[in-house]
């Protein structure tokens, strides 16, 4: 097996937290001034203990083995800082962290009255942050490349146009250059919904890219959505009437080191599957998600992901293994 989940798992979740805490998950995570940080969303008063006003925030953990995390004593002040701001702005959530030129750039999503938007912002210390972007609604799952190509920088991104493709739940991974963090164009499709063997509607970009010798590699996530099924889901336990029917993949893709636009190899079948009950049942049952994604120097891929929107897990394989995995992708 390529992939193996680590015996630790959960890495994090609610019972580590020592603030008001529900589900810990899609948390971004990267190696930044020799230690690793992991930026985790928690979604407070979800559930079948629920409790009030349900609300979300972010939190921070540092850790020296990426196993092994101490979380702050406190949610993560910026992030309540740039909604605080903005009374156009709702809910921070669904960060991806990027190491580039030293300095490390925070993608994340952002509810608005308007619409869903993903912006990105950049920081020097994880005590203040610069917003540099947010998209036009709706947009979302955004990752940075930690390499710019000809002095520009490269995000994988996720518009989600129902209008355009008939009212269905069939949204696609892109990409858009930019010289500045601020600007975004060049945008164009990378991987269809429809390239991908085992999925049916949204794919969306996962961790940011990780460089090896045959290019970027890239992990998704896919979904498959069977009406006819039941997965298990907190939010219907209670009422037989609502379903949760969306199994969601972690897909592995190969993007050109030339090219960070151009997919030339591809995963037929899923890299990461529900299979473990902390995976299978929680919040959304049968949901992998992965957010984080580091090369350690002796080959092996930490790959970090949300568990059943519950929990936040970790998996490893050599690097060797995974681009194993891939097949040669033209379309």
């Amino acid at each position: 097996m390529a992939l193996v989940r680590h015996p630790s798992n959960p890495v994090l979740s609610a019972k580590d937290i020592p603030f008001d805490a529900s589900l810990i998950f899609n948390a971004g995570v990267c190696k930044f001034n020799g230690r690793y940080v992991m930026v985790f969303r928690n979604d407070v008063g979800f559930g079948p203990n629920g409790y009030g006003k349900t609300y979300t925030n972010l939190g921070i953990a540092y850790s020296s083995d990426g196993v092994k995390w101490e979380v702050q004593p406190r949610p993560w002040k910026v992030a309540a800082d740039i909604v605080a701001a903005d009374p156009e702005l709702s809910r921070f959530y669904d960060p991806r962290l990027t190491v580039i030129d030293g300095r490390c750039y925070l993608c994340f999503a952002v509810d608005t009255m308007h619409g869903v938007r993903g912006g990105i912002a950049v920081t020097d210390d994880f005590d203040h942050f610069e917003v540099l972007s947010m998209s036009a609604p709706d947009n979302r799952n955004m990752v940075l490349f930690p390499e710019k190509f000809d002095g520009k920088f490269v995000r994988l991104e996720r518009p989600f146009p129902e209008y355009s493709r008939g009212y269905q739940e069939k949204f696609d991974i892109w990409s858009s250059m930019s010289p500045d963090c601020r600007y975004w164009g060049d945008t164009r499709l990378v991987l269809g919904m429809e390239d991908v063997p085992y999925a049916n509607a949204k794919i969306g970009p996962a961790a940011p890219p990780i460089k090896t010798p045959k290019g970027w590699l890239c992990t998704f996530h896919a979904t498959y959505k069977d009406m006819s099924r039941n997965l298990f889901g907190w939010e219907n336990a209670n009422n037989p009437d609502v379903t949760w029917n969306k199994e969601y993949f972690g897909g592995l893709m190969l993007l050109a080191l030339d090219d960070p636009q151009k997919v030339i190899g591809l995963a037929p079948e899923p890299l990461l599957k529900a299979t473990e009950k902390y995976e299978l049942e929680g919040f959304r049952g049968s949901v992998i998600f992965p957010g984080g994604m580091l090369l350690e120097d002796d080959g092996e891929v930490k790959i970090y992901y949300g568990g059943a929107d519950t929990v936040e897990c970790l998996a490893t394989a050599s690097v060797d293994d995974l681009l194993a995995l891939i097949k040669p992708f033209s379309r």
